[in-house]
């Protein structure tokens, strides 16, 4: 991560309340690419890529606005998950 963890976290807040927090986000399902950013490949592969994923894997229901519990639940099942992989891959250098 080039970036550093701190950024990296700052990013997934940004995406979260700009891709996520609305009951209904623009272009939901499809408003998160799958590559060029670490949190992209995190929120695939955390289930937190759209409100229907987060409905599905997390019990979070669609149709209403996240509220502050769920955002920082969300960032840090993402955090967790790309200091995994960063863990996984220093062991297999």
């Amino acid at each position: 991560m080039q970036k550093g963890m701190p950024t990296v976290r700052k990013d997934a807040a940004f995406f979260i309340e700009t891709r996520l927090a609305a009951a209904w986000p623009d272009n939901d399902g499809k408003q998160t690419p799958m590559k060029n950013h670490p949190v992209f490949i995190a929120q695939h592969a955390c289930g937190c890529c759209c409100r229907g994923c987060l409905q599905k894997w997390h019990g979070i229901p669609k149709g209403r606005p996240l509220n502050t519990f769920e955002k920082q639940y969300i960032e840090e099942v993402l955090m967790q998950w790309l200091q995994k992989e960063l863990d996984r891959k220093k062991e297999n250098k």
